[in-house]
């Protein structure tokens, strides 16, 4: 069974413009995914079809009005759920947050613009917010993609090999080691030669030592989330020489 994908947008084609392309349109022809967009401007019923309105209290830019979004989740057959909305005060979107939605039947996404929803909307009609990141967007499209790519990449048969998604950054709550390809030399700095060496599991010892590195050199907050180093990691650098002398990370 396929996971469904419901978005609500005020700008369809810059979903399914991109849905169609690499890793998602792929995964789409397979069937590992069905996509349905609805742009919520067709249920307006004002002759303008408007579906944003002043702010009560006074305040810079417009509000999406409630009732437009409420009737389209509200009469679209077979919506999926839970409906989440992408906001700036949403839960983070993590790698777990995506295996969990990747685990579901399916879920919808509501992508906002202007200054954001009525609050009424989110309380009344939306099971979840969720929010890609500390900065602004001009409309929630961008960040629904993100989300998009991110769960549907996780599903098995999305992918050409299920495995890549195993040693991916943040799969252990690590980043990912570095990656190497054809010629052995490039502008005189040359690949590992643990690489070529052809001993597979001291090449997947060397990757995971390479992995812990980074997290504790790029995002400590990972390395500390986990607990910290532990005694066989800590002797997995030191095999590497990826140690100092006092122990930390170098």
């Amino acid at each position: 069974m396929s996971l469904r994908i419901d978005v609500l947008t005020l700008f369809p084609e810059a979903v399914t413009g991109y849905a169609t392309t690499s890793v998602l349109g792929r995964a789409a022809e397979r069937g590992v995914w069905d996509l349905h967009v609805h742009d919520f401007r067709d249920a307006a019923t004002n002759v303008h079809r408007s579906v944003d309105d002043t702010p009560y209290g006074g305040g810079a830019g417009m509000v999406l009005s409630p009732e437009p979004i409420a009737r389209t989740l509200d009469e679209t057959p077979g919506l999926a759920r839970p409906v989440i909305a992408m906001t700036p005060s949403g839960r983070p979107f993590t790698h777990a947050v995506a295996r969990e939605l990747s685990a579901l039947a399916g879920f919808t996404l509501l992508c906002g613009r202007y200054e954001g929803f009525d609050q009424r909307v989110l309380d009344e009609c939306v099971d979840d917010q969720i929010s890609v990141g500390d900065f602004v967007l001009a409309g929630g499209e961008l960040a629904a993609l993100c989300v998009m790519e991110s769960v549907v990449r996780l599903l098995p048969g999305a992918l050409g090999n299920d495995e890549s998604v195993v040693e991916e950054s943040f799969a252990d709550q690590l980043l990912e080691y570095p990656h190497y390809t054809k010629p052995a030399t490039w502008r005189g700095r040359d690949v590992p030669e643990i690489l070529r060496s052809g001993d597979h599991a001291r090449i997947a010892r060397w990757r995971r030592a390479q992995a812990l590195r980074a997290t504790i050199n790029r995002r400590p907050d990972l390395m500390e989330r986990r607990g910290g180093l532990a005694d066989a990691d800590r002797a997995l650098l030191g095999e590497f020489g990826l140690l100092d002398s006092d122990g930390a990370n170098g």
